[in-house]
């Protein structure tokens, strides 16, 4: 018994010693390089690209075994300039065998040396990663197994080690022929270390964006043998181009399946305008060359395969502190909501700069309608959004608002704010406007009610403009076409009423034009304080017609004067033309004197542009109106009238005339 047993042992023995010899040995007299062209065949036919491999195919297997090969190529399409999409200079894995029989992976390392990959996308709009329908015709996918219990619910193995993941030295060129653009990821090394399922993975990733360095490392797990179960938990630090660092850190659960992610992303403060410039992509200038230099951001994010959503979030800008929270489902017709709430900003100091306008030409309304692009709506028309907003304090185009709170809604094309509401100027503002995106260009309703708004400050801050004073109360209804200044313009409609109450018009004295015809008439300057015309209510209800704006009924009371307006303003042209008749009052009373006085004979008309306007009293007018006092009562007049209506033309028109 003792001999049998004997003589099993060594044949044992030796059926091992002969299997590792044979393990050594085999790779040795077995010529891999036979099957080169059948592997290149199957790559190929699969892939539907071209698929070129190096002689250097090198196999071994004890006490690991491995493969390696270099010069892999994998090729383009045709329609592609660029012959390859991607090609790796060596490939080297080594695995042990007999742990594969208890379902226990063990590798040794796997390493890629310098992998480069063409990612192209050609005039027409294809690229060159599309493997779309390029391979062989296969059979529909077989029935999936029913699941199983333990670990094969998760994954198909029981345990992982894995001593080295490597790529090295890669990189990754991305062409635009249809924009003539390209950009260059260079020097891409990736490693993962001690790799295993009950342990956190080390990741460490670094590469040169346009020859500035980006770099990642941290850790992620452990996975757990039952990955699709239970979250796994990471943890990493970002730092980009010298200027940006970041910090993630949370779980990702149910990776198999339905992957879901929570992450706490935090910014640390930078300089975004550095940021671009680090990269070779400057940003534009702004009316105020500090701005853009501190941001910073924290958030929780939630995100799956349908749904991402913020909250927690603070953004900080320069100045500015952006408190918000948001969710984005169904990304292919996206739906948005959000809850804004922004401390304070001044709009205009994001804005470009001005630029120089010639001596005397105004400056041009943006770019001119021959050179401008169509503005593609398409990806508003899918949106749905639903949100709120509220800012403290805003400045824009010079005006300051408070308190600015709206509603935003947007489905099939139409966008909707309402209600809107704000303070400005010691008055509110309310209303709500509708912006349809249907068709080529956007059509926007509006509607707006104002109360006590001081109009001098406003106007002295949004125009630079000060001839107007008063408290405002506004109803307005308007219409308009468009996406840019001009063609907003040309197509503004709609009417209203402004009545401004307690103020003046400044710039001009009517009474005085009044007593004095030929001061008026030659633009005299009066001496002194700057003119004015004070009045206790100023009504001016008004119509708009494709940016004509028309008044027919204006009045303004005044302690001694009345005055009844009509005429036009051309918002394209920038001009006036209007007619003002005065009339005295008899008393001091102001407006409580409604009884009717006599005309002044001498109307004043107003015309020029908005920068210049000029006020001239009606010489047409108060000509008829002297002749038919020097006519007399029967009208006839004696044989000196023709001479005495010289007389009077003379003293009336300037001399010059």
């Amino acid at each position: 018994m003792k001999a049998t047993l004997k003589w099993a042992g060594l044949a044992v023995v030796c059926l091992a010693v002969v299997v590792i010899a044979a393990l050594l040995i085999i790779p040795a007299f077995v010529d891999v390089k036979q099957f080169k062209a059948p592997l290149e065949k199957y790559l190929s036919e699969a892939s539907g690209r071209p698929v070129s491999v190096g002689d250097d195919v090198r196999l071994s297997l004890f006490p690991w075994a491995g493969v390696s090969f270099s010069d892999l190529r994998l090729g383009n399409i045709p329609g592609f300039v660029e012959k390859d999409f991607a090609m790796v200079k060596s490939f080297e894995v080594r695995i042990r065998l007999l742990p594969l029989l208890s379902r226990e992976v063990q590798v040794d390392r796997l390493s890629v040396n310098e992998p480069r990959i063409f990612m192209v996308k050609n005039k027409d709009g294809r690229v060159s990663w599309d493997f779309g329908g390029s391979g062989p015709e296969t059979k529909p996918p077989a029935a999936a197994p029913k699941s199983v219990s333990g670990a094969m619910s998760g994954l198909p193995i029981t345990s992982l080690a894995v001593g080295e993941l490597s790529l090295q030295n890669g990189s990754v060129v991305l062409i635009d022929h249809g924009t003539e653009s390209r950009h260059d990821v260079s020097g891409l090394n990736i490693l993962l270390k001690d790799v295993t399922l009950d342990r956190p993975v080390r990741i460490a990733i670094s590469a040169l964006i346009h020859q500035k360095p980006v770099s990642a490392e941290g850790r992620f797990g452990p996975v757990g043998a039952n990955l699709g179960q239970g979250a796994v938990p990471f943890e990493f630090k970002v730092s980009a181009f010298n200027q940006m660092n970041l910090q993630l850190k949370g779980s990702a659960e149910n990776l198999l399946v339905a992957p879901r992610v929570n992450v706490t992303l935090d910014v640390t403060e930078f300089s975004l305008r550095k940021f671009f410039a680090e990269i070779g992509r400057p940003l534009p200038p702004t009316a105020d060359p500090k701005t853009l230099e501190r941001l910073a951001l924290k958030a929780d994010v939630k995100a799956d395969a349908k749904a991402v959503a913020l909250s927690g979030a603070v953004l900080r800008l320069d100045d500015s502190k952006l408190s918000f929270a948001a969710t984005a489902t169904e990304f292919s017709k996206p739906s948005l909501a959000f809850d804004l709430s922004l401390d304070h900003i001044d709009i205009d100091r994001y804005r470009p700069p001005k630029a120089p306008s010639a001596a005397g030409q105004p400056a041009a309304d943006g770019e001119p309608a021959a050179t401008r692009r169509q503005t593609d709506y398409g990806p508003l028309r899918t949106l749905v959004l639903n949100g709120t907003a509220k800012i403290g304090k805003l400045s824009v185009n010079q005006a300051k608002l408070e308190d600015v709170s709206l509603k935003v809604t947007a489905r099939d094309g139409v966008l909707s704010l309402d209600p809107i509401a704000m303070k400005l100027y010691q008055g509110t503002a309310a209303g709500k406007s509708v912006v349809n995106l249907k068709g080529a260009r956007p059509v926007t309703d509006l509607q707006l009610t104002v109360d006590k708004l001081q109009v001098n400050p406003f106007l002295k801050d949004l125009a630079g403009k000060d001839f107007l004073e008063g408290a405002t109360r506004a109803q307005i209804a308007l219409s308009m076409t468009g996406d840019d200044p001009a063609r907003i313009k040309q197509t503004l409609s709609g009417r209203g009423s402004l009545d401004f109450t307690d103020g003046a018009i400044v710039g001009v004295d009517l009474a005085g034009m009044v007593r004095d015809v030929k001061a008026g008439l030659r633009g005299a300057v009066q001496s002194g304080p700057k003119p004015r015309t004070d009045f206790s209510e100023l009504a001016v209800p008004f119509t708009l017609q494709n940016g004509v704006f028309h008044t027919s009924d204006a009045a303004m009371k005044s302690p001694l004067l009345r005055l009844s307006a009509a005429g036009k303003a051309d918002l394209v042209k920038e001009s006036l033309d209007f007619r003002i008749d005065p009339k005295l009052v008899g008393t001091i009373k102001g407006q409580g004197d409604e009884k009717e006085r006599s005309g002044l004979g001498v109307p004043i008309v107003v015309t020029g542009s908005f920068d210049q306007p000029i006020f001239l009293p009606d010489v047409e007018a108060m000509a008829k109106d002297q002749l038919k006092k020097a006519l007399g009562p029967s009208g006839t007049g004696d044989a000196t009238v023709k001479e005495k209506a010289r007389d009077i033309i003379k003293g009336i028109l300037p001399t010059k005339n």
